[in-house]
């Protein structure tokens, strides 16, 4: 039976580049094909961003999707620990209209501890639960290292930024930090793609409700999700990637 599923996932694989020949240049570039497929939609394109800001970039998933979508756009990576940036970067070389940063965006400007984990996408500046360990053994390992971090707000008065403007918040249950340090940029962006959690990952972390009260109150309207995260034993739901427009 794995053997057939594997068959059947190849053959489907195959269809699909068949079907569309641009998903196979895209894949050897290092296009994550279902996050491309998921953002290059006709809404998407209809929203004209001309600058995006990727909070929590790690090696450039999102970025160098994005970029695919939206070549022309100007794509500012935000990413704290140094070895995620260095792929970052080597990831979007070449990319004129790439800028990256080895900062974490938070709440204050300073030093922080942040707990690198062995999978690194789920590395934050906050202690991971033991629901996430348990749903996801290979966290189980991280180890401190300090950090530079600095606010949205602060950072933005020195980028050429320019509607209409995409944000991407990926930080792991520090979302509340980033958008109370970021207050004046996010109000200014058309879309937001964060990452929502309806159960405690990490300690203290806000969960959905949270960022939907704060972000409805800034006159954004939510509206749905890209991604879940899955319980792999029970199936309950973690996590999604919700998104809110700008209400205008």
């Amino acid at each position: 039976m794995a053997l057939l599923t594997e068959f059947t996932r190849r053959l489907n694989s195959l269809a699909r580049y068949i079907e569309n020949p641009q998903l196979f240049i895209l894949r050897q570039s290092g296009v994550i094909l279902d996050t491309f497929s998921i953002l290059n939609k006709p809404w998407i394109h209809e929203l004209n961003i001309t600058t995006i800001i990727d909070i929590g970039a790690n090696v450039g998933q999102f970025a160098i999707s994005i970029n695919a979508v939206l070549p022309k756009a100007q794509i500012y990576s935000f990413e704290p620990i140094p070895d995620c940036f260095n792929k970052l970067k080597a990831s979007m070389s070449g990319k004129k209209n790439f800028t990256a940063f080895n900062l974490g965006i938070g709440d204050r400007a300073g030093d922080l501890v942040f707990q690198h984990n062995s999978y690194s996408q789920s590395s934050s500046f906050l202690q991971i639960t033991h629901l996430h360990k348990t749903a996801f053994p290979e966290t189980s390992d991280s180890h401190s290292i300090n950090v530079k971090i600095e606010k949205l707000d602060e950072v933005a008065e020195k980028l050429l930024l320019t509607d209409s403007l995409l944000i991407k918040i990926d930080v792991q249950g520090y979302e509340d930090k980033v958008l109370n340090g970021g207050e004046a940029t996010i109000k200014r962006a058309k879309i937001i793609i964060i990452e929502t959690s309806f159960t405690n990952l990490y300690e203290d972390q806000p969960l959905f409700e949270d960022i939907y009260s704060k972000l409805k109150d800034w006159d954004f309207v939510y509206a749905g999700c890209f991604d879940q995260l899955y319980h792999p034993q029970d199936g309950k739901i973690l996590q999604a990637d919700s998104i809110f427009i700008k209400n205008s």
